[in-house]
């Protein structure tokens, strides 16, 4: 297939629903759409999508056809992200990938690096999602973990995070603090749903606390923490989250083994670009106080 404009007009004809609203998207005239949707036809020999007075429904070949675009249109958008990102100006979109257990620590990171340089409109992406940087669909990544990066990655440490383990004074109210470690088995904890987590403290909590004590099982980080300082129970926090609240109370102190190790990942393409430099620097001098390696 050699005319892409055609498969394009497609495309936003299946995502839009009408000629109109393709013809907008695409800033063509609505005869234009039509007429490549009429071509593409011709050339597959296949109706792409049902005509109706609402507009249009892609067949299931339009449905098949429309999955490769929308793959294709993706991969071009983050090529183009790659590009830009390539220029000597700290400005336009700048995207940073994270854990969503991290977002409390780094927003204020982001929200004064963007205060340096007001031109770049910055997306923060939280996800447990491996946002691969070598399609571009992130300028950096900040990672947990020692875990190996692929070859065209650049991995440099940032930091160890000391972890403890924490209740909220809600909690303490209602359950009493507990005496020590002997003692955590007559309470209750927050912890994630799937058993095989690979952070070392809830490894650790697999171990030593009995797992009908996990009374509040979630898959956010971002939703444990919050449980933690709601006084649903007892749970793991990285120490500069648990500084910043003050109603949380240490119960165990932090151990080595609890520790998590924070990466900044950045794909060679991008590395040396005035934006993801700034950041670094940035971010590095930020995080002086964690614990930095």
């Amino acid at each position: 297939m050699d005319n892409w404009d055609e498969v394009r007009t497609a495309f936003q004809v299946a995502r839009q629903g009408t000629v109109s609203g393709a013809a907008h998207t695409l800033g063509v005239h609505h005869a234009t759409v039509i007429r490549h949707v009429d071509a593409l036809e011709a050339t597959l020999g296949v109706k792409l999508f049902h005509r109706h007075a609402r507009g249009y429904t892609a067949t299931e070949a339009g449905q098949d056809l429309m999955r490769v675009a929308q793959t294709t249109n993706e991969q071009f958008g983050q090529l183009e992200g790659r590009i830009k990102g390539r220029g000597s100006e700290v400005s336009g979109e700048f995207v940073v990938t994270s854990l969503g257990s991290f977002s409390e620590l780094l927003t204020p990171m982001l929200a004064d690096f963007q205060a340096t340089h007001p031109e770049l409109l910055v997306r923060f992406l939280t996800s447990a999602r491996v946002f691969r940087l070598e399609y571009g669909e992130a300028h950096v990544a900040i990672r947990a973990g020692s875990h190996a990066e692929m070859q065209d990655n650049v991995a440099q440490e940032l930091a160890v995070l000391k972890v403890g383990l924490f209740a909220s004074d809600q909690y303490i109210r209602r359950f009493g603090m507990p005496k020590g470690e002997s003692d955590l088995g007559a309470h209750r904890f927050v912890g994630f749903d799937k058993e095989a987590s690979r952070a070392p403290f809830h490894q650790w909590m697999n171990t030593h606390i009995p797992r009908e004590n996990v009374i509040f099982r979630t898959t956010s980080d971002q939703a444990a923490v919050a449980a933690i300082k709601a006084g649903v129970g007892l749970g793991f926090v990285v120490l500069p989250t648990a500084d910043k609240n003050a109603n949380l109370k240490m119960i165990l102190e932090p151990r080595p083994e609890w520790s998590v190790r924070m990466r900044l990942v950045t794909h060679v393409d991008l590395h040396r670009t005035a934006k993801v430099q700034a950041f670094l620097s940035h971010f590095k001098a930020f995080a002086k106080d964690w614990s930095v390696v």
